[in-house]
């Protein structure tokens, strides 16, 4: 590999470094950060979220192992078949926007963003015992559907968890183990729905794992010691400026 192809691969790694680094300090956003960064590098959609889905496996297998104890298998089933059912039909409508220009799809990435953030920010369930089934036959589905759109499944899941009184070992499981019984399916879905585009930035992040891991430890200590309520804080920043750049970038050019 010359010294021009390691060089073009720097924002690449920079990127995933960077969110997976956030998602192990702050506890989400790694898909909010890294699909539309990566865009703006010039990747497609199912590329950004082919290299999300790979660089998330180490911190998901960890977060599983490590907070094993606190899993509930009953109450991972239904939540996990849904999430993983919708999954397809959040690729067949990315597939159908094949014929939409890079920069619309930064601005409807940018929305996306933006919405999500801003729900973030004013979403603020009173915890409770339990929920209505019908809460979690509306979030996994959208969950699933959101991360085959656009690699951003997270948030619909992380309300419906805030919503629940739950111990922070039991909420962290629960995440864990919902992203990782969707990896791989994602990755199924994506491949045979886009075929080779997915291959070389799967195998890239694949290479990067090592490297990857070393930055979720450091991101785990980093969030101890800030705070997580002001990294947080931070973050929510970042994506809201990310949010405005994707929509209002494109009317720039």
């Amino acid at each position: 590999m010359d010294f021009e192809t390691v060089l073009s691969l720097i924002p690449f790694a920079a990127i995933l470094c960077a969110g997976i680094f956030v998602q192990a300090a702050a506890g989400f956003a790694a898909g909010l950060l890294i699909v539309p960064a990566l865009l703006w590098c010039g990747y497609s959609i199912p590329a950004a979220q082919c290299a999300l889905l790979v660089a998330t496996i180490p911190q998901n297998i960890w977060g599983v192992w490590s907070l094993r104890d606190s899993i509930d298998a009953k109450a991972v089933v239904e939540p996990g078949l849904l999430r993983v059912l919708f999954l397809p039909t959040g690729i067949v409508v990315l597939k159908l926007m094949d014929f939409v220009d890079p920069g619309t799809v930064r601005q409807i990435v940018g929305l996306i963003v933006l919405f999500v953030t801003l729900a973030i920010i004013t979403f603020r369930p009173a915890p409770r015992p339990h929920l209505h089934p019908i809460w979690a036959r509306i979030a996994f589905p959208l969950s699933g559907f959101f991360q085959g759109l656009v690699g951003m499944g997270g948030p619909p899941m992380v309300f419906w968890v805030q919503a629940h009184d739950w111990s922070t070992e039991k909420t962290r499981s629960f995440l864990f183990m919902m992203y990782l019984v969707s990896i791989f399916p994602a990755l199924a879905f994506l491949y045979v729905a886009f075929g080779d585009v997915v291959i070389e930035p799967g195998l890239l992040a694949l290479a990067m794992l090592p490297l990857l891991w070393l930055v979720t430890c450091i991101g785990l200590k980093f969030g101890s010691m800030l705070g997580r309520e002001r990294l947080r804080r931070v973050t929510l920043g970042l994506l809201l400026l990310m949010g405005l750049a994707g929509v209002v970038g494109p009317m720039l050019n």
